[in-house]
């Protein structure tokens, strides 16, 4: 299996990864989706309830804490490690990820060239003024009283830096998204379901502009048909077999 990934990363001149929750779930990060996932558990909060309730803001605020420990305790895995080393050798221009977990930057790959889709939960913006707070002060203010502080520079509402369900997708990661999948000759998905959209397009727009397409992922996709290599497999192995088959 990775012998024929390794053939098409060896041939291709301008490649693109786009990986999805599960290159990480192989961290022991969970996922959402899965039947064990974290939505599985509790729902997700729409954007809108967050900003018209502060009852869901204090509870949105919760469960980002409650993970601290996760997200403290996940190390980057061969799959991370194996798609810095695609970036390190200039084999891969872009990671454009769905995740939220930071692990493509501490693996190595230089934030410029990681575009995250769904933000990134280690900080906070404000949804006002779009200042970027960091976490630590936000959880001291959260433990003694209950609920998030207000913006420092303008007093408007923080959230995490990740994109929720009713919230408008990032419109300059978006656009650097196509621009990367517009231009590549190779588009390989590692760990995504593909069913979440605007996001899930963009490896179709891969293919409608002459890219071929590979999907690494342990289930099948929507997307499979576009194909030119389906590979239900692990991630890790898959690529790090890959990677040193180059």
């Amino acid at each position: 299996m990775h012998v024929c990934l390794a053939a098409k990363l060896r041939a291709a001149k301008h490649a693109v990864i786009f990986t999805g929750a599960g290159i990480s779930t192989e961290s022991g990060i969970p996922d959402f989706r899965s039947k064990d996932g974290i939505w599985t558990k509790m729902a997700p909060i729409d954007f809108n309830d967050f900003v018209s309730s502060a009852a869901m803001r204090r509870e949105a605020w919760r469960r980002r804490f409650a993970m601290d420990g996760v997200f403290a305790s996940a190390q980057v895995n061969r799959g991370h490690r194996a798609v810095a080393t695609l970036i390190r050798q200039g084999r891969v221009s872009f990671v454009i990820t769905q995740n939220i977990d930071n692990l493509h930057q501490v693996s190595g790959v230089p934030a410029d060239q990681v575009i995250e889709l769904h933000g990134n939960t280690f900080y906070a913006k404000c949804l006002c003024c779009d200042i970027r707070v960091e976490l630590e002060p936000i959880r001291e203010y959260f433990v003694q009283h209950g609920e998030a502080p207000d913006c420092p520079a303008c007093g408007g509402l923080l959230k995490t830096a990740t994109i929720s369900f009713g919230q408008a997708m990032p419109e300059h990661e978006m656009a650097r998204a196509q621009a990367a999948a517009g231009s590549c000759d190779l588009f390989v998905v590692l760990g995504s379901s593909l069913v979440v959209y605007p996001a899930a397009d963009v490896p179709a727009l891969a293919v409608r502009h002459g890219a071929e397409l590979v999907i690494v992922n342990r289930e099948p996709t929507p997307l499979d048909d576009l194909a030119g290599l389906v590979l239900h497999a692990p991630i890790g192995d898959t690529l790090d077999g890959a990677v040193r088959a180059l």
